[in-house]
């Protein structure tokens, strides 16, 4: 659980201090107020880029243009993550600098965004960032894992470039690339396994999806980037691994592509695979941006029966605090509001 939450000179919040209970968070207030900044706060509070993908610079507030901090009790941690004008962002737990992948054994963090909402009919890029933040819910390894075979991929890639000729530094590196390689497609096995079991055994009112894994190429990639060394180097880069890999859905009860899905349908099964991801961990946090506008009463009654039956601890943020009435009690609500530039956030009693 997210016991607290502190943000310093990040976005349009100078400052902000947030203590929780456990209930699911529902926060409100206008657009462009900084409800989502604050989501973007706690999906700091995991490996990588957060819920918007920006650069550290990004989230400094600009007013003062002084570097941004957020602090947060989690899991029974103290995690900070920070960063200064200029410099990368750094991660402390409970005091000592350790690298951004550890974050991923402190808490599980999970997210869904407006942005998402095209993500089948869109590139494989977004699904493949899809399935690597499902399987780091489960793998804490993954990220360490993908980092591994990224590093010795741009390393090989160089040398395709420049047309290097050199057998040796090819085997070396491709060999590096093997071994990350088959421990990011055993996590994926992983995740796509535990959650197809958190979907069959659910009362939900959501669908449920079929997911597989295609293009991350042959079982023995070592030996296959060796036989395409020849097309590799006249493409520059290598053109086959677990980083060409998509995500392929079915609405398992129509049977169809979520390509081919309605726009309503293709959200809902989003929202089905983020609360199955949920029941399948240990505590996870949970964000929702702006996920009740877009259901109608009788779905965003269900959705939030369902998410009060999770162990995660949910955030969710929405335009108005109607969105939320059938939570009722079972839920704590701030108000974010934007006077001259900066955000204000305040709980409000149910």
């Amino acid at each position: 659980m997210l016991s607290t939450l502190t943000l310093l000179q990040f976005r349009s919040h100078r400052r902000a201090e947030i203590r929780c209970d456990g209930r699911p968070v529902a926060i409100y207030g206008p657009n462009g107020a900084g409800k989502t900044s604050v989501l973007e706060a706690v999906s700091l509070l995991s490996p990588g880029r957060g819920l918007r993908r920006a650069a550290a610079e990004e989230l400094i507030r600009r007013q003062e243009h002084v570097g941004w901090k957020i602090r947060a009790e989690l899991n029974g941690h103290e995690v900070e993550t920070h960063a200064l004008p200029g410099s990368p962002r750094e991660v402390r737990v409970d005091g000592k600098v350790v690298p951004q992948v550890a974050l991923g054994a402190v808490a599980r963090v999970l997210w869904l965004v407006p942005a998402m909402d095209r993500l089948w009919i869109e590139g494989a890029e977004g699904r493949r960032r899809f399935l690597d933040r499902m399987t780091l819910s489960f793998a804490p390894g993954h990220a360490e894992a993908v980092l591994d075979y990224e590093k010795a991929m741009r390393e090989r890639n160089r040398l395709l470039k420049d047309q290097a000729q050199d057998r040796g530094w090819y085997e070396v590196l491709e060999a590096r690339m093997a071994e990350a390689g088959a421990r990011i497609r055993a996590a994926r096995a992983l995740a796509l396994g535990r959650i197809a079991a958190a979907q069959a055994g659910a009362a939900t009112a959501f669908p449920a999806a079929e997911l597989v894994v295609t293009g991350e190429g042959p079982a023995e990639l070592a030996a296959a980037w060796a036989a395409d060394r020849r097309r590799d180097l006249a493409a520059g880069r290598t053109l086959e691994g677990p980083h060409r890999a998509d995500l392929e859905a079915v609405y398992a009860e129509k049977a169809t592509p979520a390509a081919q899905c309605s726009t309503g349908e293709q959200k809902a099964l989003l929202i089905s695979l983020l609360l199955a991801n949920a029941r399948a961990v240990e505590r996870p946090v949970l964000l929702l941006d702006e996920v009740a506008a877009h259901l109608d009463s009788a779905r965003r009654a269900a959705l939030y029966d369902e998410i009060c039956q999770l162990s995660a601890h949910v955030w969710m943020t929405g335009t108005e605090r109607v969105l939320f009435d059938t939570l009722g009690a079972r839920a704590q609500y701030l108000e974010v509001s934007d006077t001259a530039g900066m955000s204000d956030v305040r709980e409000v009693t149910p």
